[in-house]
């Protein structure tokens, strides 16, 4: 089984800010015609709220970083 590496604070951040980076991507994208800023910001959004529903984070793995709350 994969070890979670996301806690419960960094999953919330993660959840808010991969919010407002994929909604300002699509607004970028849709209003603006902004196609490589509205794009980078829904990978960004997307990476992130994908991190936080998963509770597992590669660049995470790669530091040796855990900010979970097992023992």
């Amino acid at each position: 089984m994969i070890e979670e590496n996301v806690g419960e604070t960094d999953r919330l951040l993660r959840l808010g800010f991969g919010a407002i980076a994929f909604f300002f991507g699509i607004g970028v994208l849709t209003l603006l015609g902004r196609a490589v800023v509205g794009g980078v910001l829904l990978f960004v959004g997307v990476i992130l709220l994908g991190t936080a529903f998963a509770r597992r984070c590669p660049i995470k793995e790669a530091l040796d970083a855990d900010t979970s709350d097992r023992d």
